[in-house]
């Protein structure tokens, strides 16, 4: 199977009630968590960190509207907060929209409209799709790519080496290609998928290829109304077993794995019912319910995320693209432009599956990460929640019982799973 499943969820069924004991966070203490990580990266009290963070979850169904009311002239959304906070909206065309002024989470939000972009949102995924192959063939090694909301340009990611025959002949070429606004960066940057061999990992399994043993981060709980499960990254061990501390291992029963173009998911199911929480610090002593879900189109870049991964433990940072296309063949051969980007510095091998969330809601299932040549992290990208393969989907809260079998087992959540990914 390409997961497994979670230490202290399966231990429930094994070992005595009281040693699974955990806190359970509310919303209101989530977000009081996440406020103090925002605090520290923006230097604002924590009052104002909270106040910050309501006003991006209340402004998620705004910004949603102003979509919808610009979508042939959107070329992106983002937040900013620096320095100060607001929302921009960049549009194609010259007709000037009046700016805005939102009551949101207890303050006041800026949103300021820009216009003059030269291409939409639409239209620069779409030359992402249609001419992906072509601009891989272009280079000697198939660069990233995706939509800057913030310019709306199509960016392209390619080596210094790649860059010495010229960043301006590279972009005129890219352009006549996409026949969209391109923007050269020039980054030294490996992308992989995040999984390494780990020894002593709580969740073991031997690779059948290569004999070593691999770690990786369960995910979110799902059900398909009849099983319940855990999601993790397709690129997983699919034989993997959970290690107790009496040594005796527990295995999860291998479901499927979507792997393809946009998708990097699978699934390893229980007999129990299981508790919609999930682990969202680093020491495994904290849970919390998932309460909702945020799709990838209803991300902006600025969003403040978090996640907690198995080797890197509990961080926060911000989105950066939410329409990225991963350099090489991580996806099965290319990936699509579906995949969301957060900022580094918190990413390691291991971290494979992990969930990245905001308080209560999920966003996603991380995949991958950026490294740079020192070895340290770029950014990390995940597959948002709406991407998980039918007929399953997210558990919210607590598990009901089903048909049949014994009640929910007490409140646990999801953490460490196996993994095979690139090294």
């Amino acid at each position: 199977m390409r997961v497994l499943l979670t230490g202290l969820l399966l231990l429930l069924a094994l070992l005595p009630r009281a040693a699974a004991a955990q806190t359970v966070e509310s919303p209101a203490e989530a977000l009081t968590r996440d406020a103090a990580e925002y605090a520290k990266i923006f230097a604002v009290p924590q009052g104002e960190a909270e106040r910050r963070l309501s006003a991006l979850d209340a402004s998620v169904p705004i910004t949603d509207a102003i979509e919808a009311r610009y979508r042939d002239r959107i070329a992106g959304i983002s937040i900013q907060h620096r320095p100060d906070f607001r929302i921009n909206v960049y549009l194609t065309g010259t007709d000037a929209v009046p700016d805005e002024t939102l009551q949101l989470g207890g303050m006041t939000v800026p949103v300021t409209f820009r216009t003059g972009a030269l291409a939409s949102r639409d239209k620069v995924i779409w030359a992402v799709t249609w001419h992906q192959a072509q601009i891989r063939a272009m280079f000697s090694r198939p660069p990233a790519m995706g939509l800057d909301p913030r310019t709306g340009e199509l960016v392209v990611l390619i080596t210094s080496g790649e860059a010495k025959s010229g960043v301006e002949q590279w972009r005129k070429k890219v352009e006549a290609v996409a026949g969209v606004p391109v923007s050269i960066r020039v980054v030294d940057q490996v992308d992989v998928n995040l999984a390494s061999p780990a020894g002593g990992a709580r969740l073991e399994g031997n690779s059948p290829d290569d004999g070593k043993r691999y770690l990786c981060t369960s995910g979110f709980v799902v059900t398909d109304g009849t099983r319940y499960g855990v999601a993790t990254a397709a690129h997983c061990l699919d034989q993997m077993s959970f290690v107790a501390p009496d040594h005796s291992e527990v295995p999860l029963n291998f479901v499927g794995q979507w792997g393809w173009g946009y998708h990097d998911v699978q699934i390893g199911t229980v007999a129990e019912p299981l508790a919609g929480l999930f682990y969202a610090d680093t020491a495994k002593t904290i849970e919390r319910p998932v309460t909702g879900m945020r799709t990838r189109d209803q991300t902006r870049a600025g969003d403040f995320v978090c996640h907690r991964g198995e080797r890197t433990g509990y961080s926060c940072a911000l989105v950066e693209l939410t329409d990225f296309a991963p350099a090489g063949d991580l996806c099965g051969g290319a990936c699509l432009p579906t995949w969301v980007t957060v900022s580094g510095p918190t990413c390691k091998g291991g971290d494979s599956g992990s969930p990245v969330f905001s308080g209560t809601t999920a966003l996603g299932i991380l995949k991958g990460a950026t490294y740079r040549p020192d070895g340290s992290c770029a950014f990390y990208f995940y597959m948002s929640v709406d991407y998980l393969p039918q007929p399953w989907s997210l558990v919210l809260d607590t598990a009901p019982a089903l048909p049949g079998v014994q009640p929910p087992l007490p409140p646990v959540a999801p953490t460490e799973i196996g993994a095979r990914g690139q090294p």
